[in-house]
């Protein structure tokens, strides 16, 4: 610690801002749905996932290896383009959370990396075939993969419950299903705290390697591993209730089936993906897993609009960090001056998008049960209804049940008539 410099520090600092970003960008992954469906309160489901986090972030350290000594080739990179980095991501986690769409805080991270590095060494400094093994190819796989995943579970889970006779059952059915939601909420949040605090961790160690402190390949800190897990867990704490509200009734309706098995099969996705040191994105993941579920039921309808906006923003998210991170390392390269010319550009920026927010400013209160826009539901579109023809799900019987007029008639007609048993 007695080797940082002034210009690390700051570095590190602006680092633990993504980190804090991060999470209040990524709340909703973990706890949209468990909020929409009513399984738990807006406040208690974003203290469980701070808490959730912070233990994650302690599971493992191999995403943040594939991040500090995988992406850019560490020889002769300068710390100033960590910085010029951290502001491309930072702005653009800002600027997507003010329109409330869930884009990823991991691919604007690395974008921002690459931009900078470009700006600073070149194209020879990006290892191009990890970008596209670890980063490219999990962006496109993980959403698919979650998202199938959760529309065979939702399809599975309304067959076997197509046994349910009665309200009594289906009550107790729907409970048990909002607990499972908790627990698979719970495992998302951990899941989250695996994945995305070590991009932090990855981040500051290799600032500590380009600024002399640390040896290249070196594991994080623990002090990097504390820091890191305690920012990202402070932000989720404060919750991204513009994103919440998007991701928990603004793509699709669910019901506590749904909630279910969008949970656990983004939160598969995303285990797996850390063991093996893929840095994919949890929103993408926690996306798909939501559309597919909302697929899954019969008459679910995905709300195209909003999840064209959001593929929108999934692909912009690259490219529009790395030209910000470029832009901000043109300024640093300039000298101390530029360093400090990007500094204030990040706290205006953010200053600004801050007082925008605050024109329409989302609360706890705006994403709970019941305050879902009434805006008509879109029509079921050509995906939507391709996949309720494969495999429509059983009628419930108890729904057939109601439709049979019960024999009153004969009864009516005659009141003198003593009734029968």
């Amino acid at each position: 610690m007695e080797h940082i410099t002034l210009l690390l520090a700051i570095v590190i600092v602006t680092a633990l801002v993504f980190d804090f970003t991060n999470g209040f960008h990524d709340t909703a992954n973990a706890m949209a749905t468990t909020i929409s469906t009513g399984a738990l309160k807006p406040k208690t489901a974003v203290a469980m996932s701070a808490v959730l986090n912070l233990v994650g972030a302690f599971l493992s350290v191999e995403v943040a290896k594939t991040i500090s000594g995988g992406i850019v080739n560490e020889d002769g990179l300068r710390t100033e383009v960590i910085f010029a980095a951290l502001v491309g991501a930072i702005l653009w986690n800002l600027l997507t959370w003010l329109v409330g769409l869930p884009s990823s805080s991991s691919h604007a991270l690395f974008g921002g990396l690459i931009g900078a590095a470009v700006m600073s060494a070149g194209w020879s400094s990006v290892n191009g075939g990890t970008v596209v093994t670890k980063v490219l190819l999990p962006a496109v796989a993980a959403p698919i993969v979650a998202g199938v995943a959760a529309l065979l579970a939702t399809r599975l889970t309304y067959r076997i419950g197509g046994k349910i006779r009665n309200d009594a059952q289906e009550k107790a059915t729907a409970k048990g299903y909002r607990a499972g939601q908790i627990a698979s909420a719970g495992l998302v949040s951990l899941a989250h705290g695996t994945n995305d605090a070590q991009k932090t961790m990855g981040i500051i160690t290799l600032a500590l390697v380009t600024g002399g402190v640390l040896s290249p390949g070196s594991n994080p800190p623990v002090w990097v591993i504390v820091s890191a897990g305690l920012a990202i867990a402070l932000g989720t704490y404060l919750g991204g209730w513009r994103i919440i509200r998007t991701m928990g009734s603004g793509l699709t309706e669910l019901k506590p089936p749904q909630g279910f098995a969008a949970q656990t099969s983004a939160a598969t996705v995303i285990l797996a993906s850390s063991h093996l040191g893929f840095s994919l994105s949890t929103t993408q993941s926690c996306s798909g897993a939501v559309m597919g579920a909302g697929l899954g039921r019969s008459g679910g309808v995905v709300r195209w609009s909003t999840a064209t906006r959001m593929f929108v923003a999934w692909g912009l998210t690259l490219p529009a960090a790395g030209l910000v991170g470029a832009g901000a390392e043109f300024l640093t390269k300039q000298g101390t001056w530029g360093v400090v010319v990007v500094a204030a550009l990040l706290v205006a920026g953010s200053g600004a998008i801050w007082v925008l927010s605050r024109r329409k400013p989302v609360g706890h209160g705006d994403v709970a049960p019941g305050t879902e826009d009434t805006a008509p539901a879109e029509p079921a579109g050509v995906v939507t209804q391709a996949i309720a023809a494969v495999s429509p799900p059983p009628t419930v019987a108890h729904d057939l049940a109601a439709t049979i007029p019960a024999p009153a008639a004969s009864v009516a007609a005659d009141p003198a008539r003593p009734a029968t048993v």
